[in-house]
């Protein structure tokens, strides 16, 4: 104890500099501590959004025998519809009421009765702006969806108030709501692995470095300090817990000031909200894990860096006073280089030779391995690289400014790395994310200029199928019969589909049909459908149909005649191998058992908006399936979007605030050689030459290590996420510009490092 208290009057006697370079410690992992809050905090939020989502989930009493839900008299009934609304599910609950009382769900203080409707706040307002939606909400709006029985305060939901014969089947008998886990999480755990594994290169990596910067600011000084506390008789250990005490009461008061701006932060941004994602504040509130990590993991690290820091000193305080040269750089920190490229390579060789890896559980734990394991080993490779470069450059250039500033990168070389490292890592990291987005878009690319909706024609009108094909916004339909199905288990039989549609229909559906001949049923084939496997001709197949009641069976016998068409819109409108029918194939007045109705319209949000509306115009609780728009893994994607956006930003304030920092530290710790250079006769101009070359340097051979090494690690990535895309051409030139502009900042920066002015006080003193 008698050190750490020696350390701290040392730090408050040490005079205005010590202060003022304890002060930059403090605020400097105020920062660190505050982003690293905010990441911490993101699987707080989605769990708390997850457990409303579950709290408002429906559920049934099981019968133990029949694993089916029970029935009992009075009963309410439910029917879930999730529509897309842009990118963006709007989910409608259809509620009947039954004799039995049912407690409410959350957020609501009775079940909706009949005509009655409750509304999310959000979409009161989307309501009110599109009026068109009504047709998908009928009732009355009697209040407002409560805080807790929503997700997010951005949630399109309802509750609608509905007669029991008004659902028409498919619903199901609701006693009670609250389960353990939601149907659909608002980040599947799958793809929270890849968040996870993304803000940890973007965002923790870097804080790591930058909280070492922090912790080592004045690191010359400092050990020049503790050389003399150490030749006057302090003991080694002694030496190290004096400098270790600086830093953690730094880290300590840095720690608490970062968690109280996190909760500043957490209040105005929950409010505001982020692209795509919004939560309530509590459900940012600091837990005890994150306060317990920030108080206690941050002095730790300072610990450590402080006693690492001291360590010169202790062990030879004479060297330390009489500036003898430091020793080269130690090689072992290349050794987490060596397996983090050997599993990049592995990874980037076997998407060369098209053998890329199927075992994700395999590749989940080894890239983000890998990704850490060469992320270590560039920030530990940057030294011996740079003092390698600094030797071979000083004995070949004949300039005095560039030959003066790699001399001293070679005897210092961690001194203008310091400025450097936070940058290095941010382009890195900045190429990893590269990768994220990249497989991402891959997903939720929409490249069909069509849209289709599927409608199931089981208990649906004639009446109510024509209102579907004349909405607003369609311009083809056809109807898909299936042939009856074998009974027997273990039997299996072959059907067949039946597209029930003129030639006209048939071309609005479909981008080229080559013969088609009205009234004369057609055996369909697209050669572009691999291994789709074509009916026997002649052969026939059973169709059931309906009329008042009675029941018929149809029977459809394969053409010899071959229609060619073509439906490459990105969407299989129909299966090659089909039959086309024309509609007066089909009795009058008799409806198919199994059949579908498909409608197309263009892809554009406008039109999909329209058309889902004007369908729930015709029956809102009418289910459509929309092939290719999976609305849930939607609105994911954006939310991962918006996740890597808010890590993107901390990543950049960690970096720019790493380069401040360590940039204005070394301005303070080069002044006395920049003064001797001075009195000896070295122009200013030379002087800014040479504090621009020690930096741009070191910088310009860590930023090409960081894009050459981060464009092989993204493309591991990208191998083993599956996708189509394994190689990105297209962001070299952005990681190049934010490479440049990497550079240019740094040079600016080390400009200020010279002044106008020379105080011979400061080498006096030395």
């Amino acid at each position: 104890m008698k050190e750490l208290a020696l350390g701290l009057r040392l730090l408050m006697g040490a005079g205005r500099g010590s202060r003022v370079r304890f002060l930059l410690m403090v605020a400097g992992s105020a920062v660190g501590v505050g982003c690293l809050a905010i990441v911490l905090a993101i699987p707080g939020i989605l769990a708390a959004q997850d457990g409303r989502k579950a709290a408002r989930e429906p559920g049934c009493l099981k019968d133990p025998k029949r694993f089916a839900c029970l029935v009992p008299e009075g009963s309410s009934f439910e029917l879930i519809r999730t529509d897309p609304y842009g990118s963006e599910p709007l989910t409608r609950v259809f509620l009947a009421r039954g004799g039995k009382s049912v407690e409410p769900p959350p957020g609501l203080s009775e079940l909706p009765a009949p005509g009655e409707l409750y509304l999310s706040p959000r979409l009161r307002e989307v309501l009110q702006q599109e009026p068109g939606l009504a047709q998908l909400l009928p009732g009355d709006e009697r209040g407002a969806i409560g805080a807790q029985g929503l997700a997010h305060p951005d949630e399109l939901y309802a509750y609608v108030g509905v007669d029991h014969d008004e659902l028409e089947g498919g619903s199901d008998p609701v006693a009670f709501f609250g389960r353990k886990e939601a149907d659909w999480p608002t980040v599947e755990p799958s793809t929270l692995d890849i968040v996870r594994f993304t803000l940890a290169g973007v965002v923790l990596l870097p804080l790591a470095v930058f909280l070492s910067v922090c912790a080592r600011l004045s690191a010359a000084a400092r050990t020049r300090r503790l050389a003399a506390l150490r030749l006057l008789g302090l003991s080694r250990k002694g030496t190290q817990r004096v400098n270790a005490a600086e830093t953690v009461a730094a880290a300590l008061l840095g720690a608490m000031l970062g968690l109280g701006l996190y909760e500043v932060a957490n209040q105005l941004i929950s409010r505001v909200g982020v692209p795509g994602f919004k939560w309530y504040p509590s459900d940012g509130a600091l837990s005890l894990s994150t306060a317990l990590i920030c108080l206690v993991g941050c002095p730790a690290l300072a610990w450590f860096v402080g006693r690492a820091s001291a360590r010169k000193a202790a062990a030879n305080p004479l060297a330390v006073r009489r500036s003898a040269a430091e020793r080269a750089p130690g090689k072992w920190g290349l050794l987490p280089l060596v397996p983090g490229m050997g599993i990049v390579i592995a990874y980037c060789v076997a998407g060369v030779t098209d053998n890329a890896p199927r075992d994700t559980s395999l590749s989940s734990i080894l890239m983000p391995l890998a990704v850490v394991l060469v992320g270590i080993g560039l920030v530990m490779m940057l030294p011996v690289f740079s003092r390698t470069i600094s030797q071979r450059v000083a004995r070949a250039t004949g300039s005095v400014s560039l030959g003066l500033a790699m001399r001293r990168n070679e005897v210092e070389p961690g001194g203008a790395l310091r400025v450097a490292t936070g940058l290095v890592v941010l382009v890195f990291a900045a190429s990893l994310v590269q990768g994220v987005l990249i497989e991402l878009d891959q997903v939720s690319k929409n490249t069909s200029p069509v849209q289709t909706y599927d409608i199931s024609l089981a208990g649906t009108t004639a009446e109510r199928q024509r209102a579907y094909e004349e909405v607003k916004g369609v311009r083809g339909h056809a109807v898909i019969m299936q042939s009856r199905s074998s009974s027997d288990v273990g039997r299996w039989s072959p059907t067949l589909e039946a597209v029930v549609a003129t030639c006209e229909q048939l071309r609005s559906m479909v981008r080229k049909a080559e013969g088609c001949v009205d009234g004369r049923p057609l055996l369909l084939w697209d050669p572009q459908q691999v291994a789709t496997e074509l009916p026997e001709k002649g052969a026939r197949f059973p169709f059931d149909l309906r009329r008042d009641g009675q029941r018929r069976v149809m029977h459809v016998q394969v053409p010899r005649e071959v229609l060619r068409y073509s439906d490459d819109v990105g969407l299989t409108v129909f299966h090659s191998g089909s039959v086309l029918l024309p509609p007066s194939a089909v009795p009058a007045h008799h409806r198919p058992d199994v059949a579908t109705l498909i409608l197309l319209s263009s892809s554009s949000p406008d039109t999909v908006r329209a058309v889902l509306d004007g369908i729930g115009g015709v029956d809102p609780t009418t289910k459509v399936g929309t092939p290719g728009v999976v609305v849930t893994s939607l609105q994911q994607i954006t939310v991962v979007k918006s996740l890597l956006g808010i890590g993107m930003v901390l990543g950049l304030v960690i970096g720019v605030a790493a380069y401040l920092v360590a940039a204005t530290d070394r301005a303070v710790e080069r002044k006395p050689q920049v003064t001797a250079l001075s009195l000896l006769g070295a122009r200013p101009r030379t002087l800014r030459a040479v504090q621009v070359a020690q930096v741009v340097v070191p910088l310009a051979v860590g930023l090409a290590l960081a894009v050459v090494l981060g464009k092989l690690a993204e493309s591991s990535y990208l191998v083993t996420g599956g996708g189509a895309v394994y190689w990105d051409g297209a962001g070299i030139p952005l990681l190049l510009a934010c490479a440049l502009g990497a550079v240019a900042v740094a040079a600016v920066g080390a400009l200020p490092l010279v002044g106008r002015r020379i105080d011979p006080e400061l080498i006096r003193r030395d």
